[in-house]
């Protein structure tokens, strides 16, 4: 089913191709406005030639009339008739021969204006087709750069990604290097204020005992001395004074 939809969308295509093709032929180029004045030239000059070719024919069966009368006659009159058709003949053949000029003329005339119209048609093509293929060119162009646009974005943002990527892993590396060193550090604060504060536990804990046999010491050595002390006391009280 698929092959068949596409053989008939391109049946399609060609017939729409050939439509337009076949209107383009249809169409009648117009005629250059030199050209048309030169070939009405032409054609008016064409008619006065074949209207002059027809009075020489006229002047010349008139003359030969009168040429054949005029040799079975012994009248001037039709002498001179004869001589007169002769020099008509004559002066329409001089007016045919300048209309022909004429037209040779007109024709050279014509044949440099539809060359010119040719040249000119030429030019007129070229630059339409300049034109078209810049046009079709500038919406290739634009085609083009939406999909250099995609790719460029594409590849640059790829790039971005790993650049950015790697960015991250340094900072990530750096921060975590940080985060070490400060472990490390509370670490080593915290030992040394757990080491402090075992130190001075232990020299408060030694100042007690210090302090402990002292105290213990100095009740053993008041304890005889009191002893002694009252015994002297008693003594002293027992004997008589002395005069």
């Amino acid at each position: 089913m698929a092959r068949v939809t596409k053989k008939r969308k391109a049946t399609a295509k060609r017939a729409t191709t050939k439509r337009a093709v076949s209107k383009r032929a249809v169409t009648t180029p117009t005629v250059d406005p030199v050209v048309a004045k030169a070939e009405a030239k032409v054609e008016k000059l064409q008619k006065d030639v074949d209207a002059q070719a027809k009075k020489v024919d006229a002047a010349r069966q008139k003359a030969a009339a009168a040429k054949a009368k005029a040799a079975g006659s012994t009248r001037a009159t039709d002498k001179r008739a004869a001589k007169t058709a002769t020099a008509a003949v004559a002066k329409a053949s001089e007016k045919a021969k300048a209309a022909r000029a004429k037209v040779s003329e007109a024709r050279v005339e014509l044949t440099k204006a539809k060359a010119a119209a040719t040249a000119k048609a030429a030019a007129e093509a070229a630059e339409a087709k300049v034109a078209e293929t810049r046009e079709r060119l500038a919406k290739r162009a634009e085609a083009d750069l939406e999909k250099a646009k995609a790719a460029f974005e594409q590849r640059w943002m790829k790039a971005r990604a790993k650049a950015d990527e790697r960015k991250v892993r340094a900072t990530r590396k750096k921060l975590a290097a940080k985060t070490k060193a400060a472990e490390k550090k509370a670490k080593a604060k915290m030992a040394e204020v757990e080491r402090k504060a075992a130190a001075k536990a232990k020299a408060k804990t030694k100042k007690k005992a210090t302090k402990k046999r002292a105290t213990t010491k100095r009740s053993t050595t008041a304890t005889p001395a009191k002893t002694g002390a009252r015994k002297a006391s008693a003594k002293r009280r027992g004997r008589p004074s002395k005069k």
